[in-house]
């Protein structure tokens, strides 16, 4: 039984389904709050997240070399790689798909997204030497973090025809969530970023005061989120940002200690269907 279960939660995880179920995640508490009301889950905006996410995740996977850092993925995904290029078809077509029932707002930032997204993972910059964005340290995380606090944040406001000024303390209040978490993940992998030069955050700074930057984001989220509540007064929703931000804190100490695939991908990662989770049920 504990085999099955052990086997089950890598098949989640490293298919990348459990991140698209957090960006989805995501979206939806952003629905949550311009709408007033807990959004269906299946609608075209949702397949579109979903399937871009499946879609971007799993290239990445498939195009990224393996690393001792990354032992666990890549023992798996040896064996199941069909998986990969299943998930990836399976995602570009819920995106095809969902693009017939979208603004065109949505649409162009959705292209634009989409260049970034890949242009992260695939050599499509035109330098000699550098040709993927995830090559460029700084450029890094603006790119992760960008992109998915755009697809989480401004999609969704797009989508309901609401103005996207209406909403500025949400933007930043993802973005600093977002930052925390890429940082958290480039600590992850410090040792392959320092062997190809790729000069991230914990690269420059080292391991110890990058987890200073990120308490500090931690404590940035909570005043973000009590300058909503000023704004808004949603008590629940500055709760569960509070509850967030200590269980933020618990998963980067306890990953510190156990940097596995499955720790990363799980908790890390699961912080924000937490977010998501907290935002929809207040």
């Amino acid at each position: 039984m504990e085999q099955r279960i052990l086997k089950f939660t890598n098949w989640f995880l490293f298919t990348s389904l459990f991140t698209a179920f957090c960006a989805t995640g995501l979206c939806m508490s952003t629905e949550r709050l311009v709408s007033g009301s807990i959004p269906a889950f299946i609608n075209p905006l949702h397949l579109l997240i979903f399937g871009a996410t499946l879609a971007v995740y799993n290239t990445h996977i498939l195009v990224k070399k393996p690393t001792p850092e990354r032992a666990e993925l890549y023992a798996w995904t040896l064996h199941n790689k069909y998986w990969l290029y299943f998930f990836l078809a399976a995602g570009a077509t819920m995106c095809i798909a969902s693009l017939f029932f979208m603004p065109t707002g949505v649409i162009v930032a959705c292209v634009v997204m989409g260049l970034f997204a890949f242009g992260y993972s695939l050599p499509l910059l035109p330098f000699k030497k550098v040709k993927r964005m995830r090559d460029i340290g700084i450029v890094k995380i603006l790119v992760l973090a960008g992109v998915w606090t755009t697809v989480t944040t401004i999609l969704p406001v797009l989508y309901l025809h609401k103005r996207i000024s209406s909403y500025p303390y949400e933007f930043f209040i993802r973005l600093i969530f977002i930052s925390i978490l890429c940082i958290a993940f480039d600590v992850r992998d410090i040792a392959a970023d320092s062997r190809a030069n790729v000069n991230t955050v914990p690269v420059l700074l080292g391991v110890k005061k990058s987890y200073k930057v990120m308490n500090i984001g931690i404590v940035l989220f909570i005043l973000l989120g009590s300058v909503q509540y000023l704004r808004i007064f949603h008590v629940e929703q500055f709760v569960g940002i509070f509850i967030t931000a200590l269980v933020t804190k618990w998963v980067l100490d306890y990953v510190r200690d156990h940097p596995t695939d499955r720790a990363y991908m799980g908790l890390v990662d699961g912080l924000m269907l937490l977010f998501a989770a907290l935002a929809l049920l207040h």
